[in-house]
């Protein structure tokens, strides 16, 4: 498997490099909105420590992120007035992984509404600050 990258964009996120529209953040985790979301309020969520996916995590980073996924995932859920979630995490190229640096997709789900395809496309930054500041507000933050 190759070495992680902390040139990744997520790494980026995390020192500050590239911004981004957190919705929480403490010393081991960040969420923070997807900015080509597949459904309105699509977060993610990663560990700070470095890790490229679920093979090489430290079990405890693994476990304390998973925590605040459910955390998040709660708080999308109601922000987003959502009848469901649809919680993703891809593991290496050919299991669909992207950005090498572990993620968790939270996607609010509407009955009868599909997700959106990956088009490659940016959301408006004015939408993505409303969810996020829905989100955070679920959150009490």
């Amino acid at each position: 498997m190759p070495a992680y990258d902390p040139n990744n964009v997520f790494a980026k996120i995390l020192s500050g490099e590239v911004p981004s529209y957190k919705v929480y953040e403490d010393d081991r985790a960040l969420a923070f909105m997807d900015v080509m979301p597949r459904a309105d309020g699509h977060v993610l969520v990663v560990p700070k420590n470095p890790a490229r996916n679920i093979f090489d995590v430290a079990p405890e980073d693994l476990g304390y992120v998973m925590g605040v996924v459910q955390m998040v995932s709660r708080a999308v859920r109601s922000a987003m007035n959502a009848d469901g979630l649809t919680i993703q995490q891809f593991n290496e190229e050919a299991g669909g992984q992207v950005v090498f640096h572990l993620h968790f997709h939270v996607l609010p789900r509407h009955a009868g509404q599909p997700l959106r395809p990956h088009t490659g496309e940016f959301e408006k930054q004015e939408i993505l600050e409303a969810n996020a500041a829905r989100i955070r507000a679920a959150l009490g933050r």
